[in-house]
């Protein structure tokens, strides 16, 4: 493999370790959102303790992603200078508003989160965690707006060998962007929904004595994804047509002459049409989805009188649930590959190809630093599964939640 291929290797499995906890951390965050927000409404002690079991789930996630991203800030520097050079103006400026976004604003909003319980006003608690969601979205929304603008370099002009951008309004508004950005959105409430539903329905498989916790978890875990399952089919395939227009070989359709006779006299000629191996992500990510999305609704009514939870022969239902946990997660990863497989050869589409944006690395070093960083992300990841799987499976703190205006002697570090 040469340097080409290893970069793109490298940048292929850290993207996709990091964007694991990007759902996770998106989809738990909404739903602890919704818990406080029923807590401090309505005061039941359940909801408190709900808030404050999946809070340290989400805390532990979003810690060890937080890592995940910073070590891919190296790679840009490392292995794609080209970008830089080209459209470093354009691409970096989502991508630092984003830092200061999610390094800055989301970590100290979530900092006084945690070690806020306890010992400040119920109401400014809750605006903390509703903060840490709302800028944890605002995250998602720049580093969309940045891959966007890589799909479709929208609101920009060619100076020379630099691409200038000319309209800001463009960039934010990209037809590339309005469309992917609900259908990750959606994707995440997903995958966050699907792992409330997969360790509650484990504690009732060891049935659990905290049978009125988990059956509170299970039924907002399946709502949620019950409402986002249909939306993200929806804006999926709503994207079709979009991209068949501004990426015209993505599905194999091949490139139009008129747009490979402009490639060749820019950029010499070559085969511009995407690997064949792309479509079958997407097939997969398809069919996946529709059976997610099928035992989805399926199950949904089981819940009506508590039915999964009572009735002994329907507990194997329970096992699917547990099953079910990482399928959207690996649903996720299809798409991510038909999404980005399928612009190539373009790091830019139609401006900037993928063997012009590698740094001049001879491959060596490239694989040097591909065996570091996967192993590195590796070990984020393990670490992620090992402390998440261990929280889930020890369940909530037993005993009464202490009362909100309650002030503990002793500083819990947990926070959660």
């Amino acid at each position: 493999m040469n340097a080409v291929d290893l970069s793109r290797l490298q940048f292929a499995t850290t993207t996709s370790f990091h964007f694991l906890f990007v759902l996770l951390t998106l989809g738990l965050v909404t739903l602890v959102t919704i818990m406080q927000t029923r807590h401090t409404i309505g005061g039941k002690p359940e909801l408190r303790r709900m808030t404050r079991f999946w809070g340290k789930l989400y805390v532990i996630n979003y810690a060890l992603g937080i890592a995940t991203g910073i070590v891919m800030e190296f790679q840009f520097g490392l292995n794609w200078t080209g970008v830089s050079a080209v459209a470093g103006d354009i691409f970096g400026a989502p991508l630092a508003i984003e830092t200061l976004v999610a390094f800055f604003l989301e970590s100290t909003f979530l900092g006084l989160w945690i070690f806020g319980w306890d010992r400040m006003n119920k109401w400014l608690h809750l605006t903390l965690i509703w903060l840490v969601a709302i800028t944890a979205y605002a995250s998602a929304f720049w580093i969309m707006v940045a891959n966007s603008f890589l799909q479709n370099p929208a609101g920009t002009r060619r100076e020379g060998n630099v691409l200038r951008l000319t309209d800001f309004g463009a960039l934010l508004s990209n037809p590339t962007l309005r469309a992917a950005l609900p259908h990750v959105l959606f994707a995440a409430l997903l995958a966050g929904g699907m792992f409330v539903v997969g360790v509650s329905a484990y504690h009732f498989i060891k049935r659990t004595t905290e049978v009125e916790f988990f059956r509170r978890s299970m039924r907002l875990g399946v709502l949620a994804a019950a409402i986002a399952a249909p939306f993200v089919m929806f804006y999926g395939f709503n994207q079709f047509e979009l991209v068949r227009s501004v990426q015209p070989a993505k599905f194999g359709d091949g490139v139009p002459p008129e747009l490979l006779q402009a490639w060749t006299a820019r950029f010499g000629p070559g085969d511009y049409a995407p690997a064949s191996w792309t479509g079958w992500p997407l097939g997969l990510m398809i069919a996946a989805g529709s059976f997610l999305l099928m035992v989805i609704w399926a199950t949904a009514p089981l819940l009506f009188r508590n039915w999964l939870f009572r009735v002994n022969w329907l507990r194997p239902v329970l096992y699917l649930m547990v099953a079910g946990t990482p399928v959207p997660f690996v649903v996720a990863i299809f798409g991510w590959l038909a999404r980005e497989g399928g612009r190539q050869p373009w790091v830019i589409y139609g401006e900037l190809l993928t063997r012009d944006a590698v740094a001049g690395l001879p491959a060596s070093q490239v694989l040097v630093s591909y065996v570091g960083f996967t192993a590195l992300f590796a070990t984020l990841a393990v670490a992620d599964w090992v402390l998440l799987s261990r929280i889930a499976r020890r369940g909530p703190e037993p005993g009464r939640p202490a009362v909100d205006n309650e002030r503990p002697h002793t500083l819990v570090l947990s926070g959660v």
